[in-house]
């Protein structure tokens, strides 16, 4: 069985990266690609369901897979444990199926001392002052708000260095494109495709 790859996304808040990864995976049988579902100690909001959305457990359970080492990260937010649970990632992946991962860059960095062989990209808005647009776009936050998320964009956009790819999604189109190149070239890479065609290799070479 051909093994999955793991995709790292980040980029700051209003870049579009969500947006690219949602209307990626319309474009992919689920046999193909998927996202990673994380587990949470929220509570599930109206229309969402365990295993789809996240995996909801009590702050007990969480606490016992941090201490079996079962994240392969893990971060509270205002009052709420998020982890990704390293046997979920790797079930899918032993099946042939890649995942996408939406994550920060501290999240990343915490997942690719655990899986070195996972891809990671990055997504740059085209300028501060688009990013600006897009976020008030949203018409949910405050002046306030909105700076703050502008100075955490910046922090955040700083550590795009650390990362296999880089996308600026200016036209959303292009980028959409952009990263369904970066998926091609990776199931092109001589290892999966050494696995994806052991037999016909083999035959060629036998001839």
């Amino acid at each position: 069985m051909v093994q999955g790859t793991l995709y790292i996304v980040s980029a700051p808040s209003g870049a579009g990266k969500s947006s690219l990864i949602q209307a990626l995976l319309k474009t992919q049988p689920l046999y193909d690609t998927q996202v990673s579902i994380s587990h949470t100690t929220r509570s599930a909001r109206p229309g969402e369901v365990h295993g789809e959305h996240y995996y909801f457990v009590d702050k007990n359970e969480f606490n016992a897979m941090i201490a079996r080492e079962a994240f392969l990260e893990y971060a509270e937010v205002f009052g709420n444990f998020y982890g990704t649970s390293r046997e979920a990632i790797e079930q899918v992946l032993a099946t042939g199926v890649d995942i996408f991962l939406d994550i920060d860059w501290q999240g990343a960095q915490q997942i690719r001392q655990k899986m070195p062989q996972a891809r990671s990209i990055f997504i740059l808005p085209p300028s501060t002052a688009e990013l600006d647009r897009r976020l008030r776009g949203r018409g949910q936050d405050s002046e306030e708000v909105i700076a703050k998320r502008m100075r955490q964009a910046v922090a955040e956009m700083s550590h795009y260095a650390e990362y296999d790819y880089l996308i600026v999604n200016d036209d959303f189109d292009t980028a959409l494109s952009d990263l369904k190149t970066v998926i091609r070239a990776e199931r092109l890479r001589m290892e999966r495709q050494k696995q994806r065609h052991g037999g016909l290799i083999s035959k060629l070479l036998a001839d």
